[in-house]
């Protein structure tokens, strides 16, 4: 099914960066938020594999740098919204700072609670500018996480993948998932709602998230866009070349 439909993802794709040749606005981020092993490494390889390549940047939030701590949580985020006609995946996201900030105790209840409304509304501006964004939520189970977890330590292609930090979220998992459901709660809007994916088989996965985004592109309406010169005129001039 994933090959099925990366033809028609790559057409959808091929219209949205063709739109913003002429002077279309449209473009379109993906946030990827979940648990450790949840599998966003795998969406990005396989439910947006028909995608160019030239028209797609990913992009994973680190633990932020001194330069970025001096400004809002949202400037470092701001420089990587999609240009017209791209396509951004953000591998983790702006929503770290109302998730670890919250469970880690990186930042205080106040300034956690201010984020929300921030977000929604920096997320609004960038749809009113062009950008559609489609929310991520892989939603994978601790037996499922666990058992991953050990197939890295056990893989040696795998233990690259593996953080001794994985575990400490483990023991703070409860925590975790209260998080995740305050910030779904506060932050999915019409425009830009939460679709929140069981994970635990990753093929489901993949397949739900390859429909989600063709959806979103074809909500776009686009189509490739005319020609501003006289086409018969030029296959004569090509013809005669």
């Amino acid at each position: 099914m994933l090959l099925e439909k990366r033809r028609s993802l790559r057409k959808l794709q091929g219209k949205l960066f063709a739109d913003s040749t002429v002077g279309g606005k449209a473009s379109l981020l993906i946030v990827l938020q979940g648990m450790d092993s949840s599998g966003k490494g795998g969406i990005v390889k396989h439910a947006m594999a028909g995608m160019n390549a030239s028209g797609v940047v990913v992009h994973g939030f680190k633990a932020p740098t001194d330069e970025e701590l001096r400004h809002d949580f949202l400037w470092r985020v701001r420089k990587h919204l999609p240009e017209a006609g791209m396509v951004s995946v953000f591998d983790r996201s702006h929503y770290e700072d109302v998730l670890a900030a919250r469970v880690q105790n990186l930042a205080d209840a106040a300034t956690i609670e201010e984020r929300y409304g921030k977000i929604n509304e920096f997320e609004q501006e960038a749809i009113d500018n062009g950008t559609s964004i489609v929310k991520i939520m892989l939603q994978i189970s601790e037996k499922e996480q666990k058992k991953r977890l050990v197939a890295r330590l056990h893989r040696k292609s795998k233990l690259w993948k593996y953080n001794p930090s994985d575990v400490d979220d483990r023991e703070r998992w409860r925590a975790l998932q209260e998080a995740y459901q305050i910030a779904l709660e506060r932050t999915s809007t019409s425009d830009a709602p939460w679709y929140v994916i069981p994970a635990d088989h990753k093929w489901y996965a993949r397949l739900a998230v390859q429909q989600i985004i063709l959806t979103k592109l074809r909500e776009l309406e686009l189509d490739w866009p005319r020609p501003d010169y006289d086409l018969k005129k030029e296959r004569k001039r090509v013809d005669g070349a």
